[in-house]
C-alpha cells in the first residue's frame, strides 16, 4: 500500500477507562490503516472496543497511548480549535440514532453543517439538495425528522456527512436501528461514497450482512484484532440503490 492511498493510520492505540477502583482496558495497542476509495469494515460483539477505536480514530476520543495519523496530520497533537476544525471540513459521521434536529426539514438539518463550514446560504442549499437527491430523498427535503422513516432519517444523515465532500467517513452501527432493506440501502450508499467520492469509508457493525459489501473486514475482540482480511465487495449498483425502496 503506497502512503498516497493510506487516509488513516494508527500505531500502538491503548485506551482504558476506570469504574469503581479498576480500569478495564478496551484498547490494547492496536494497530489500524485504511485506504482511500474503500470501505473498511470493522466488526466484533458488544464490548469489543470497536466504538472505542473509531471513537479514537476519529478525534472524538483521546487514546491513553498510541499515535494516529490522518491525511498526514497527527490529529492527537493538534490543538482543540485546530481539531475541531478538521473534523467540520474532512470528516463525516453517520450514527446508528440518526443525531437529527427535531425542528429542522432534511434540507436544513444538511445546510446548517455547510454554513458551519463558512458557506454562503445560496451554496450550502445547493450541495444539500443535491446531496440529498443522490441519496433519493430529492421529494422529501422539506420533512421533518417525525415525518420520515427510519430509513429516510439515516439517509438524511448520510446526506449530511456526504454533502461536505469529507474524505474520512466514520460510521458506528448505521444499520442497527433498520430492517434489512433500508440497511442493504445505506451500506450501498456508504459503498459508493467511497467508489465514486474516493472517501475512505470506515464501518463498525455486528451485522455479518454487511461484510458483502467491504473491502476489507477488520474483526475485533477483546480490545486485540484477531482477523484482518481483504474481502471480495459486491460490485455498486449502476443505478441508485436509493430509488430501490420506495417510500423507504
Amino acid at each position: 500500500m503506497s502512503s498516497k492511498d493510506t487516509a488513516i493510520q494508527a500505531h500502538g492505540v491503548y485506551k482504558r477507562f476506570k469504574t469503581g477502583r479498576t480500569h478495564i482496558e478496551v484498547l490494547k495497542r492496536v494497530d489500524f490503516d485504511a485506504r482511500h476509495g474503500e470501505v473498511t469494515m470493522v466488526m466484533g460483539p458488544s464490548g469489543s472496543g470497536k466504538s472505542t477505536l473509531v471513537a479514537s480514530l476519529s478525534g472524538l476520543l483521546k487514546p491513553d497511548e498510541g499515535h494516529v495519523t490522518a491525511l498526514g496530520q497527527e490529529i492527537w497533537k493538534l490543538r482543540s480549535g485546530k481539531l475541531d476544525r478538521f473534523r467540520l471540513d474532512h470528516c463525516g459521521f453517520i450514527f446508528q440514532g440518526f443525531n437529527l434536529f427535531s425542528a429542522l426539514t432534511a434540507l436544513q438539518q444538511v445546510e446548517i453543517i455547510l454554513k458551519h463550514q463558512g458557506l454562503a446560504k445560496r451554496e450550502a442549499r445547493e450541495k444539500a439538495a443535491r446531496a440529498l437527491t443522490e441519496v433519493g430523498l430529492e421529494k422529501r427535503m422539506n420533512q421533518r425528522p417525525s415525518e420520515l422513516s427510519g430509513g429516510e432519517k439515516q439517509r438524511v444523515a448520510i446526506a449530511r456527512a456526504l454533502a461536505k465532500d469529507p474524505r474520512l467517513i466514520f460510521a458506528d452501527e448505521p444499520t442497527s436501528a433498520l430492517d434489512g432493506e433500508n440497511g442493504q440501502i445505506v451500506i450501498k450508499l456508504l459503498q459508493r461514497a467511497a467508489k465514486q467520492h474516493g472517501a475512505a469509508v470506515i464501518c463498525v457493525t455486528h451485522d455479518p450482512r454487511l461484510e458483502a459489501y467491504a473491502d476489507r473486514v477488520i474483526h475485533l475482540e477483546d480490545g486485540l484484532i484477531l482477523d484482518d482480511r481483504r474481502a471480495a465487495p459486491v460490485a455498486p449498483a449502476a443505478h441508485n440503490p436509493a430509488h430501490e425502496l420506495v417510500g423507504a
